[in-house]
């Protein structure tokens, strides 16, 4: 979007040049192929609109962390995955950030969704660094760029994952859990979080219980258990709920170990959150079960269920028999969302527009009272959402990262 710098990356844009940060990506993460699309370029964030993106995010962290509107959202929780023990705030937040045109006609930020859930922080590390590398050998680029904010540089941003992440543990006794860690898409994450901060991958069917103590193979296949002490956690409940995995803990136990981030942010900072966060930016959002009377002009609004994972059960193209057909009882588990017209903003080399969404992902150590604005992640559509699923088949979309040169530091 820089004005500055897309049209020097579009003229000297070429198959060689994506293909060579993909065999980078492969190379760094150790992944042998990627389930979800590389984009074939970076965003290149101007001064004023990564600006607006960080105010945007932060004011919306101070409303969503207010006390009222966490007491709120604490019914969020089901039950029988009511874990103890919560903290203040969770150790990660995401604000993704719909890129839009404004009634001024500038670019500006619009709130899509939220989750007090662990992100790509590992992965998007590697890649804005790659993306730098490949930007700043085109000929009249920056020669040096960043993806951090926050004052930032690599070993900075590692050691704030490593504080959020490991603590004062010892590293051999804190995993990641998934369920098959292995066969999810975002393993590249996983190897670059174990890259980066020596923390492996263990799926829940392995782990094994004494008493309040979890316990967790040493390497994969290794019959020798040690003891875990910190657990990020990287389970999606939906995806929990549709395998029906056995596991040899309840989230309602009192365990001996701490949550990275504590399960129940995955519930309370959500889309559950959407309906409750006034501000400019945020598309007006309701609990199907609030609203006295359906809009007659349902083409201006989506649907969401409140608890799905990569857009799944989101209806773009609302009719009003989607609605007749939700039973009174589940309304409360659906949201009506205010459209976001995204702005076609990133222009490709054959002159086409490509949508952009940003995600502003925070991290917050034990000892630390605030969560840290550290990186972002970026995704390019031209489908009607954005998520990696609603674009096969098509060029200049998908994972990417939003990067400035370090120069333009003074203008964060």
């Amino acid at each position: 979007m820089d004005p500055r710098l897309r049209p020097i990356f579009n003229r000297h844009f070429t198959a060689d040049l994506y293909g060579r940060m993909c065999r980078l990506m492969d190379e760094r993460l150790e992944t042998p192929r990627f389930d979800f699309r590389l984009a074939e370029s970076p965003l290149f964030l101007p001064p004023g609109l990564r600006r607006a993106c960080e105010r945007t995010a932060r004011e919306i962290l101070a409303i969503i962390r207010r006390p009222e509107i966490l007491e709120s959202c604490r019914g969020a929780v089901p039950p029988r995955y009511d874990a103890p023990n919560i903290d203040a705030l969770p150790h990660f937040l995401a604000i993704d950030l719909g890129i839009v045109t404004g009634p001024s006609g500038d670019l500006e930020p619009r709130l899509i969704e939220l989750q007090g859930f662990s992100s790509l922080y590992g992965m998007q590390l590697v890649q804005g660094e790659i993306w730098g590398e490949v930007a700043a050998s085109i000929p009249g680029m920056p020669q040096r760029f960043t993806s951090l904010f926050s004052g930032l540089d690599h070993d900075s941003y590692v050691g704030l994952l490593r504080r959020t992440i490991i603590a004062g543990a010892d590293p051999r006794e804190v995993i990641l859990l998934d369920l098959d860690p292995a066969s999810q898409k975002t393993r590249p994450d996983f190897h670059a979080t174990a890259r980066l901060i020596g923390v492996r991958s263990v799926c829940v069917s392995e782990l094994k219980r004494e008493g309040r103590k979890l316990f967790a193979p040493e390497s994969p296949g290794s019959a020798r258990m040690l003891p875990v002490r910190r657990v990020l956690h990287r389970v999606v409940f939906d995806e929990l709920e549709r395998k029906r995995v056995t596991m040899c803990f309840d989230y309602r136990d009192d365990l001996d170990v701490t949550w990275v981030a504590h399960p129940n942010w995955y519930w309370i900072w959500s889309k559950y959150t959407l309906p409750l966060i006034d501000h400019p930016a945020a598309p007006k959002t309701w609990r199907l079960s609030d609203l006295d009377r359906i809009p007659g002009d349902l083409s201006r609004f989506i649907l969401k269920p409140i608890f799905s994972f990569a857009g799944q059960g989101v209806e773009v193209d609302l009719e009003r028999s989607v609605i007749d057909a939700i039973p009174e009882e589940r309304r409360r588990e659906y949201l009506l969302q205010e459209k976001v017209a995204y702005a076609p903003a990133m222009i490709a080399p054959d002159g086409t527009g490509v949508k952009a969404e940003v995600r502003m992902m925070f991290l917050r150590p034990d000892d630390a009272g605030e969560l840290v604005l550290a990186i972002n992640l970026s995704r390019l559509s031209r489908g009607k959402m954005h998520g990696v699923d609603h674009n096969k088949g098509l060029d200049w979309v998908g994972s990417s990262v939003a990067i400035w040169p370090e120069a333009d530091r003074g203008t964060d």
